[in-house]
């Protein structure tokens, strides 16, 4: 890339993200309430991407031979744990890859 094309491609990113960061505000304004449809993604979409993430990190794991899936079972128990005793999402994620890196590492 040339230095031109450089610039552009930056200004065009950061474009993109000034217009992401600042169209909701644009499009919704302090005075009138949200719309309902809004509301409702606000509340469906979170499970619904954990729900996909949690199919895509886990569809090429072979439950038949190898070592089973054992990593990834422990690790998603102890998230599940995690998050039921602390409510704490952050701490749920970090505990569950930790656990899973350490499991790959060392012991599988």
């Amino acid at each position: 890339m040339t230095i031109t094309e450089q610039i552009i491609t930056i200004a065009l990113c950061a474009l993109g993200t000034m217009i992401t960061r600042y169209l909701p505000f644009l499009i919704f304004h302090e005075g009138r309430s949200t719309p309902k449809y809004i509301q409702y993604l606000g509340k469906a979409l979170p499970s619904a991407i954990f729900a996909l993430l949690v199919v895509y990190c886990l569809k090429n794991v072979s439950f038949s031979s190898g070592r089973y899936g054992l990593p990834e079972l422990i690790s998603i128990i102890l998230t599940i744990v995690l998050h039921l005793l602390k409510r704490q999402m952050l701490l749920s994620i970090a505990g569950g890859t930790i656990c899973y890196m350490i499991l790959v590492q060392y012991i599988f």
